[in-house]
């Protein structure tokens, strides 16, 4: 049975126009999807199990943007026995402004660390510390030190916007990440950073460096509107971005805001 790099391998072979076509249909099943909640989507309702979804990454529990006001996700309990939220990733407490989250860091691990201690209405099959880095982030050793102290099994987020390259991006990566924390690598497709093709070569570098067990790759189900917004991706466009990831396990960003029942329906296996 071929393992997930000769799968990953093999679909970067595909040509990306064997998807375009109208008339090809992928059986599209993906492992899991990520919730960023806000008052829009407070209290998730689909059926993205119909996706193959069963593992939900929420990128925060708490969000903390430093003026004493927290807003806590008010929905917990509606998660449990959800078909799409059978594994659940809690991410801990977060700040929606990067570059505040960035220079408060520590901060927010202390708070993550009470967090964490806290009851909550489901186990985590792991958590998420929600300030995201990239290679522009010169003090990312701040985020290192951060870790230190927060549960396990632990993932952090990690993107390339400055396309310094498969090889480069793991080598920064080395340097700073303790050796017993995942990345959720996001694949820049739904921003236009990169293609499929090029994601799925990072998430081979990636997978390759620093083991296939530390690596998950962050799916973008969106695309720019034209209007300085976003939409959601459409079935064509998903299922040509998701045929270069065959077999890895892949969290589509985001399932209440961009996978609603009317795409579900389109891509839903037959």
């Amino acid at each position: 049975m071929p393992n997930r790099r000769e799968l990953l391998s093999a679909a970067l072979m595909l040509p990306a126009m064997a998807w375009s076509q109208p008339h090809q249909r992928l059986n599209l099943r993906v492992p899991g999807m990520v919730w960023q909640p806000d008052n829009a989507t407070a209290r998730p309702e689909g059926e993205w199990q119909r996706l193959g979804i069963d593992t939900l990454l929420i990128q925060w529990l708490a969000t903390d943007n430093g003026s004493g006001h927290v807003w806590n996700v008010p929905a917990l309990e509606q998660l449990r026995g959800q078909p799409w939220a059978q594994n659940i990733i809690a991410g801990l407490v977060g700040d929606g402004d990067e570059p505040r989250a960035r220079s408060r860091v520590q901060e927010l691990a202390r708070a993550s660390q009470l967090l964490a201690q806290q009851p909550l209405p489901f186990e985590p099959a792991g958590w998420y510390f929600p300030v995201e880095s990239d290679p522009s982030w010169a003090e990312v050793h701040r985020l290192a030190e951060s870790l230190r102290d927060l549960p396990r099994p632990l993932w952090v987020s990690v993107y390339d916007n400055s396309n310094i390259g498969p090889d480069a991006l793991v080598r920064w990566l080395q340097q700073w990440l303790p050796d017993d924390v995942g990345v959720f690598f996001q694949d820049g497709v739904g921003l236009h950073t990169r293609d499929a093709a090029t994601a799925a070569q990072y998430t081979l570098a990636l997978a390759d460096a620093l083991g296939w067990q530390r690596v998950k790759l962050i799916a973008e189900a969106f695309r720019p509107d034209g209007s300085g917004s976003f939409r959601s991706a459409t079935a064509q466009e998903l299922r040509s971005q998701l045929s270069f990831y065959a077999g890895w396990p892949v969290l589509l960003f985001d399932g209440p805001h961009y996978l609603p029942p009317a795409l579900v329906n389109e891509l839903a296996p037959l």
